[in-house]
């Protein structure tokens, strides 16, 4: 069995709804199971863990944004294709501002 390494480890400011909602595109269609907040693809000895938790809300005066803390493993994966994993992820869940 291939070791797990914890590639990321951050906050995002999005419901776990919206998260699930962009992640099938953000992994390119790649099957994945859902259970409560955490996010599974492969087998025992390639794939990946996306696990989310509930932070408070981010508050500025009237405006509320869901936050999660976000975990991301890896098992059989090169740095390679995790950093290729990012890449494409990080497109989708990027926010615009102005």
């Amino acid at each position: 069995m291939a070791d797990t390494v914890v590639a990321r480890d951050c906050e995002m400011t999005i419901s776990q709804p919206e998260f699930l909602r962009l992640l099938p595109a953000a992994v390119a269609g790649a099957a994945f199971e859902a259970d409560r907040g955490v996010f599974t693809h492969g087998d025992a000895d390639r794939g990946w863990r996306i696990a989310l938790t509930p932070l408070p809300d981010l508050e500025h005066g009237l405006i509320r944004l869901p936050r999660q803390r976000a975990v991301f493993s890896f098992r059989g994966y090169s740095a390679g294709r995790i950093t290729a994993f990012f890449q494409r992820f990080d497109l989708y869940f990027a926010r615009g501002g102005g």
